[in-house]
Formats: structure tokens, C-alpha cells, sequence
């Protein structure tokens, strides 16, 4: 449905209140994680291995670069505080079967696969800091597989829209294009939090994004569920950016990027979202091409350290700057795809 005029002041004022729940409840929260955090000390591991190279080279750029917050306790996990507060709001005030039931079941369940590696990141189990990657992948694969299912055999969804030109009818291609858009932004927004504020950032810009497409294509129950996420993750972001009282860790970033993935698919406008997620797009297409370059080029590096937040820091730029202009990219590419987003449908 279209909201008219007569609609619009009403609805974005409950809108306003579900981000300012998400904000209160989250706000609420976060005292009681930070008390089990501090007490019984959920310290993040920090890696001293590269992304690339499969987590066995050494990283020596990157160690430098952060050399103080090895030396300071910074507890993991505080993504909880993100999805306990927006699924206790979802499930009592904003819970529809079309709209928000699978991006909910998508935030929980990613968000507790999340949980169990930061857990063994923390307890470091087994020598590891955290799950083996190709574990997470399959169990990744595993909630992706669901989510395509109920999709495409449940909501009948079998098609895609192309800003500009129409829907395109694509069938059963539905499913592996739903698995790989929430493996890919799973693993590009755990790739993107890797400095105090950023990821924070970028997902607020992104959900809030996707939540007024999702209210000019009548999903009203859709955009509530996306500001209510903007105003948890404004209280994360607040404790967050720099220096870092705490990390969201994997419970944050992979819960939060696959279900942004699923945001994007539920709005048909999936195609917008390497526009309004550019900078994690730029992130992740960075290590691919530090790998690619060290495969093919014997060890040769493009960048200094990889992903690109890192090479920036190692050029000079303080953890704050690459932050925040950051921050000013991804607030003007979210504005752009959601001007792609509504003007390309005609």
C-alpha cells in the first residue's frame, strides 16, 4: 500500500517511537551486560594473525597499530544487547509473518551462532580465538538455507527488482541468491568492525536507510522493525566509539549483516544494497584483492594492511578520522540508494 498524506504524520511518529524504545530498552540493558562482562571478564581476544592467508600469517602492521587496546580489557559480546532488546520489542508490539518473522528469526539465530564464537574467542577454546572459519560458514549457509526456504516455498518470492527497468522473474535462482546475499553481508559487516565506532555507524546509516524504503513501499511493520535496530544501535554506538568501552563482537556483526541482507531482500530492492553498504562492500573487496595480489603476485601487497580501515591507519590517519570520514561516506551512500531505491520504482 502507499501512504498518503493523512498517513504519513501519525505513522512516522510511532516510527519515532520504536527507534526510541529500541534506544531505551538497549540503554537499559547495557548496564547489566557491562556488570557480567566487567565481573567475569569477557575480554576480546585480539587477533595477532592476518584476515588473509586463511588467519595463519602474522600481522605486524595491524598489532602495531593497535598495540593500546592489547594492552586494555575490552570486553566482547555486546551485540546481546542489540538483538534482545529489538526482539523483546518485535515480538510484543510489532510482530507480522510477511514483514518481520523472518528478518527476527534471522537476527536471533545469527546472533547466537555469533555468541558461540565469541564465547570461545573469549575462553579461547582449543588454542583458537573463535569458531574455525568454515564452521561459521556452514552454519551461515545452514540459517540461509532456512530463510531461502521460507521465501520462496512460504511468501512465494521468485523475483528481483532492477532500479529503473522492473522485476525480473528469476524462479528457483531465488534461493542461492538469497544464501549468498546473507553470507556476503554477514561476513562484510564482521569484516568492517574492526575500529571503535565504525561498524556501528555504517549499520545505523544502513538500517535506517532500508527503514523509509521500507515505509514508501507500504511495509510499515518492516520499517518499525529497522528503527527499532537504528535506535539499539544508536546505544551501542555510544559506548562504542572511541576509546571503546566494549565490542559488539560476532553476536553483533554477523546477526546484524545477515539480517540487513534480509531487510534488503524482503524490500525487493536488493539490488540498492551495495550502494547503501558501500563501505562494507569496499571493505571486504579489499581483502579479496590483498589476497588475490599476494597469490598471484608472490607475496606483493596493494594495501598495507588489509581491510582498506586498516591501510589508512597504517598511512597515518588516527582510528578516529578513518572513523568518521567513513562515517560521512556511508551517510551519503545510504542516501543515495534510497534515492535509487524509491525513484527506481517508477
Amino acid at each position: 500500500m502507499e501512504l498518503n498524506e493523512a498517513q504519513l504524520i501519525p505513522n512516522l511518529a510511532v516510527l519515532g517511537m520504536f527507534t526510541f524504545a529500541g534506544f531505551l530498552v538497549s540503554m537499559l540493558l547495557t548496564p547489566v551486560y557491562t556488570h557480567f562482562a566487567f565481573k567475569y571478564k569477557w575480554w576480546k581476544i585480539q587477533r595477532d594473525k592476518a584476515w588473509i592467508g586463511g588467519g595463519k600469517e602474522k600481522a605486524p602492521i595491524y598489532a602495531k597499530l593497535h598495540k593500546a587496546k592489547h594492552k586494555r580489557n575490552i570486553p566482547t559480546m555486546a551485540g546481546i544487547t542489540i538483538w534482545i532488546s529489538v526482539a523483546l520489542i518485535t515480538l510484543i508490539f510489532n510482530l507480522s509473518r510477511s514483514e518481520t518473522w523472518l528478518p527476527l528469526f534471522t537476527l536471533v539465530i545469527m546472533g547466537l551462532l555469533g555468541l558461540i564464537d565469541d564465547w570461545f574467542n573469549i575462553r579461547s577454546k582449543g588454542g583458537t580465538a573463535g569458531v574455525k572459519g568454515r564452521l561459521k560458514i556452514f552454519w551461515t549457509i545452514l540459517a540461509a538455507s532456512a530463510g531461502a526456504w521460507w521465501f520462496y516455498y512460504k511468501l512465494g518470492w521468485s523475483v528481483i527488482h532492477i532500479p529503473a527497468w522492473g522485476n525480473l522473474e528469476i524462479g528457483w535462482l531465488y534461493i542461492p541468491l538469497f544464501i549468498f546475499i546473507v553470507l556476503a553481508t554477514s561476513n562484510s559487516v564482521n569484516i568492517t568492525d574492526g575500529l571503535d565506532g565504525l561498524s556501528g555507524g555504517i549499520l545505523t546509516f544502513s538500517f535506517g536507510a532500508y527503514a523509509i524504503i521500507s515505509l514508501f513501499v507500504g511495509q510499515f511493520a518492516l520499517a518499525a522493525f529497522c528503527f527499532t535496530i537504528v535506535g539499539a544501535l544508536l546505544t551501542y554506538t555510544w559506548f562504542n566509539i572511541y576509546p571503546a568501552r566494549f565490542f559488539m563482537g560476532d553476536t553483533g556483526a554477523i546477526a546484524l549483516g545477515a539480517t540487513l541482507g534480509v531487510v534488503a531482500l524482503l524490500t525487493n530492492s536488493v539490488l540498492v544494497l551495495p550502494i547503501i553498504g558501500f563501505i562494507f562492500v569496499a571493505e571486504t573487496l579489499s581483502v579479496i584483492i590483498q589476497l588475490t595480489s599476494k597469490k598471484l603476485r608472490k607475496g606483493k601487497k596493494i594495501f598495507q594492511s588489509a581491510p582498506i580501515h586498516h591501510h589508512f591507519e597504517a598511512i597515518g590517519w588516527p582510528e578516529t578520522k578513518v572513523t568518521m570520514r567513513f562515517w560521512i561516506i556511508g551517510i551519503v551512500t545510504a542516501a543515495m540508494g534510497v534515492i535509487v531505491g524509491i525513484l527506481g520504482r517508477g
